[in-house]
């Protein structure tokens, strides 16, 4: 019991030794605020701009939240295919693996001249960075299917698609669950990428005009506001993970 109390409450003590440190050394060291803010400047910055953050907090999280479903359906889509035939595996992989490998920044500047300043740029550029660890870990999860697995279904009369839906599947959700978690970093990641460049609203334009005019501790705001929101997303998709497959998982059912 000691030693699961002390494993919730490690985060929160292991955070708050940071941000003492992070205080301490900001003070002892007399950095001021428009080169490094201290963790007091930015919940300052938190509190005396909370109506601009809070807007923008949200246009980022509806942005993302559209990029990452349509990420959702076209990588599970995507993995399904790749995952199940080993022809589109060998075709289609390599040159996931060739798109995975090109900036997302590179990419920015060819949405603006396509769909302007906007919501467009953050769309899009939130679900091609969040689209691949779906599709490649639900293709990993069908395409390591246990061979003999499927022999003795198949023996039993079940077809292949059978196998893919009854068996395939259902063992892809732990592949698919830890891929969310992965990709909805990765979505908020590309949205403030976008809105930087190419948007007009949202934390990343906050963050820019924050440093344009070296208000630090506003932009390191609009930071804190990111990782608060994607770790929120990340605990929903594990609270989500050990309601629906704790089969999966061990040490998970009594909890």
């Amino acid at each position: 019991m000691r030693a699961r109390t002390l494993e919730r409450w490690a985060p929160v003590i292991t955070a708050a030794a940071l941000l003492l440190l992070w205080q301490a050394v900001c003070v002892l060291f007399s950095i001021p605020d428009f080169v490094f803010p201290t963790p007091l400047n930015i919940l300052q910055a938190l509190a005396e701009f909370a109506s601009p953050i809070g807007e923008a907090a949200w246009k980022t999280f509806w942005v993302t939240m559209i990029g990452f479903a349509i990420a959702i359906v076209v990588g599970v889509l995507l993995g399904f295919l790749v995952g199940s035939s080993r022809l589109a595996y060998a075709a289609v992989y390599p040159l996931l693996i060739g798109f995975n490998a090109v900036p997302k920044a590179a990419i920015v500047p060819i949405l603006i001249v396509w769909f302007g300043i906007g919501v467009g740029p953050g769309v899009l550029t939130a679900f091609l960075i969040s689209f691949f660890p779906i599709t490649v870990n639900i293709a990993t999860g069908l395409a390591t299917l246990e061979p003999e697995l499927e022999d003795v279904l198949r023996v039993l009369g079940a077809k292949r698609w059978d196998v893919l839906i009854k068996v395939g599947l259902p063992r892809s959700m732990p592949y698919f669950y830890g891929s969310l978690k992965i990709a909805i970093t990765l979505a908020f990641v590309g949205t403030v990428l976008a809105e930087m460049t190419a948007g007009d609203s949202g934390i990343g334009y906050l963050m820019q005009s924050a440093g344009s005019q070296q208000r630090m501790p506003l932009a390191f705001a609009g930071l804190v506001v990111i990782g608060v929101m994607a770790m929120a997303m990340y605990e929903l998709f594990s609270l989500i993970e050990k309601r629906t497959t704790g089969w999966a998982h061990r040490g998970t059912q009594g909890d």
